[in-house]
This record gives C-alpha cells, sequence and structure tokens, in this order.
C-alpha cells in the first residue's frame, strides 16, 4: 500500500471538507449581514420586531422580521448559526497539522529565513494562534475596546505586527497562511466564546421570564462587524500559498497588510450598499481604492523575489531529504528532473511567460530534488501532471525511474 498516495489523498479530502464548510460558513454571514442592513422599518411591524424584508429565491416568497431581543412567544426550535464556523476552523486546523506541521521540513521552516528545530517551528504556531486570541479578546473587553474604531484601527496594527513577524519566523508560504489562520482562529472564537454564549444568554433569560440585558446583543454584534471585514482577506491568505508571486516576495507581510486593507474596502462598499434605500447604491471609490491596492500588491511582488543569486545556492537537507538523495536511483532521477523540469522551475525559467518557478519551487540542484522528492512523485511520477501540456516531453521510462527512486527511498 502507497502510503504517499493515501497521505495525498488524505489532504484533499481535509481541503475539500475546509472549503465546503468554509462556503457554508462565509455563505450565511454574509447573508445574514445584507439582510440586516437591508431591514425596513414599517408602521406596522408587530411589537418589538426591529425591521422586516420581504425576498424571492428558489420560486418562494420569503417574509422576515428581526427581533433585537426576542417576540413575545419564543417558538420551541430556533435555528443556530454556528457549526458552520466551528467545522471550518477544525478542518483548517486539520490542514496545517497535515501540510505544515508534518511536512514542516518542507513548507513550515526555512533555513533561510530562520533555521528553527522542527518541534519549535510548530510550538510557535501553535501558541500564536492561542494567544492571538487571549489578546484580542482582552483589548476587546478593555476600555478601549467601546471604541469600536479605535479598536478596528488596533486591531490592523496588531495584523501587521504579526505578519512581519511571521515572515521573520516561517517559510513565505507559511507566513501567509499562519496570518489567515491566526485572523480565522480570532473569528472562529467570536463565535464559539462571544456570540453564540451571548445569545444563549438571551434566550434563557426570555424562557426564565426575565428581562435581557442588551449589552450582550451589543457585544456580539461588535465581533459580528470584525468578522465580516475580516474574512475577504483570510480567503486571500489562504488561497496565497499556491501564489509565489505573494508568498515568495520579499515583501510578503507588507503584501499581506494591503490586503487586509482591501478587505475593508470591498466589504465597505457592500455594507453600504445593502444599507441604502432603493435605488440602491454603493460608494464608487472604493472600488478605486481597492483597484489601487491591487495595484500597490502588484507592484511589491515584483520586486526581487529570491534575493540574489546566491540564495540559491545548496542548502543543508534534513535526515529525511539526505535518505532521498541516497536512495538508489537518485543519480538517474536527477538527470530526468534536470532535463524535464529545470527550464521553468528555475529562479529564471527560460519558459516564455515564466516570470518566477511555479509554486515557488525550484529544482536546479541535487539538493532541490531531494528536497521536493514526494512532489516529483506525485506530480511527475504517479501522475502526469508534470511536465503540463505543451512542454510534456517526458517519456514513460523517465517517470518509472521516478518512481522507483522515491519508493526505493520510502523503502530504506
Amino acid at each position: 500500500m502507497d502510503m504517499t498516495i493515501l497521505w495525498a489523498w488524505a489532504e484533499f479530502a481535509a481541503r475539500w471538507t475546509h472549503v465546503i464548510t468554509a462556503i457554508a460558513w462565509i455563505g450565511s454571514s454574509f447573508y445574514f449581514i445584507a439582510l440586516d442592513l437591508g431591514l425596513r422599518k414599517e408602521a406596522d411591524l408587530p411589537p418589538g420586531a426591529y425591521g422586516e424584508e420581504w425576498q424571492v429565491h428558489g420560486g418562494g416568497f420569503y417574509h422576515i422580521q428581526k427581533y433585537l431581543v426576542a417576540p413575545e412567544r419564543l417558538p420551541d426550535h430556533l435555528v443556530w448559526f454556528k457549526w458552520e464556523s466551528y467545522a471550518t476552523w477544525m478542518t483548517g486546523f486539520v490542514m496545517l497539522v497535515l501540510v505544515y506541521y508534518l511536512g514542516a521540513d518542507l513548507y513550515l521552516v526555512d533555513p533561510q529565513v530562520l533555521d528553527l528545530p522542527i518541534w519549535l517551528a510548530i510550538l510557535i504556531s501553535m501558541a500564536s494562534l492561542s494567544l492571538g486570541w487571549l489578546a484580542y479578546d482582552r483589548i476587546c473587553k478593555s476600555s478601549f475596546g467601546e471604541d469600536n474604531t479605535k479598536l478596528m484601527l488596533l486591531l490592523y496594527v496588531i495584523l501587521v505586527v504579526m505578519a512581519w513577524g511571521y515572515a521573520q519566523i516561517f517559510s513565505g508560504r507559511a507566513a501567509l497562511l499562519h496570518l489567515g489562520a491566526f485572523t480565522a482562529t480570532i473569528m472562529s472564537a467570536n463565535v464559539f466564546v462571544i456570540i453564540i454564549p451571548n445569545q444563549k444568554i438571551v434566550v434563557g433569560d426570555l424562557k426564565a421570564g426575565r428581562v435581557p440585558d442588551a449589552k450582550y446583543g451589543r457585544i456580539a454584534k461588535q465581533r459580528s462587524t470584525h468578522n465580516n471585514y475580516l474574512t475577504l482577506p483570510v480567503i486571500f491568505l489562504m488561497l496565497s500559498n499556491h501564489y509565489p508571486l505573494a508568498f515568495a516576495s520579499e515583501w510578503n507581510w507588507l503584501i499581506a497588510s494591503l490586503v487586509f486593507l482591501m478587505g475593508v474596502t470591498i466589504r465597505h462598499y457592500f455594507n453600504s450598499l445593502h444599507a441604502s434605500p432603493w435605488p440602491k447604491k454603493g460608494p464608487l471609490w472604493t472600488w478605486g481604492a481597492t483597484l489601487l491596492l491591487f495595484a500597490a500588491i502588484v507592484a511589491l511582488s515584483m520586486a526581487p523575489l529570491y534575493g540574489e543569486d546566491e540564495g540559491w545556492e545548496e542548502e543543508a537537507l534534513t535526515p529525511v531529504q539526505q535518505r532521498y538523495a541516497a536512495a538508489e536511483g537518485f543519480g538517474e532521477a536527477v538527470e530526468v528532473v534536470m532535463n524535464n523540469c529545470s527550464m521553468c522551475h528555475a529562479p529564471e525559467p527560460s519558459w516564455e511567460g515564466l516570470g518566477v518557478p511555479p509554486k515557488g519551487v525550484k529544482l536546479v540542484t541535487e539538493s532541490d530534488v531531494a528536497r521536493h522528492a514526494q512532489e516529483i512523485y506525485l506530480q511527475a511520477g504517479v501522475t502526469h501532471a508534470m511536465p503540463p501540456g505543451v512542454a510534456n516531453y517526458m517519456e514513460a521510462a523517465d517517470r518509472a525511474a521516478l518512481v522507483r527512486w522515491y519508493r526505493a527511498a520510502v523503502k530504506g
């Protein structure tokens, strides 16, 4: 049984589940934000109702009313939107473990950034996620947190500092991914620790015949607003690990910082659009600001990605990578890779249209081949994913050589 293939499918399954749950969470979040901002205060609303909206979807009409506290009679069955958030975070953490913790020597630790032992890198990763939430929650509950504008500005400064800090510790790929995980942890913890418990307190008071304290709804609304503005940057950061123009740039932390501002401008447009009266209009300046921010990101990505040529010298291999380099057939595998892959996976790719090596993977030295053994095995040995399209001149015998080499290393 080929554990490498099974492990790749486990990652695929976890990623698919993560995307599914994220769609459910983000979809419900954006829907309720739009609904809340679009509510109309009509004269014939029931007692205690704050607003209503009529909607049409799927051939049916929906009449929705919002109560700031609750109607006079609380229904027996309430639909809670919480598991979407919890499942998104849990599946995301599974992905973090599968890819960045168990593959730390390839994706998490970069000796050119900071030569950390793997156990310490994982410890820093886990500690930063938990301590980040605790610090954020403490600030929100302090007197400083009563001014939401000041709080949002401070939160942005914290995110910029974290972006820079992660870039000084982890590989570029892991730095942006961890910034996304850091932010997503705050968002999911907001739901788990603040929003849902506060709503349950209100429901409990109503069932007991007590008048709920309005502060619980106000606090939950503040955290929900934070989540609304953080959602789009988190999506960008989660996708960034597939695009070296974002993560491999020496300015990756600044790129991430600008992405958070783009999230604000985009959400401000849609939030303003939903809150405006008919005919609905949003502030068009936000799109101009977004395009300028994106242009700045593109310009930063075009700065030298990997430094001077000496940055591409041979690097020390981990014990696992040394095993790949010592395995039978390594020399033949290196020759196959150099003849079929190095024209694209080079500091300056010779293939027209490529400015950087795909996925940030370079394959120009023997160490590179050993370092990316698993990827080579899956992409060019077991499957025909690489080389792609018209660049594919790899013979069946070459692919068989890659498979023999990798399996010899695993068995050895």
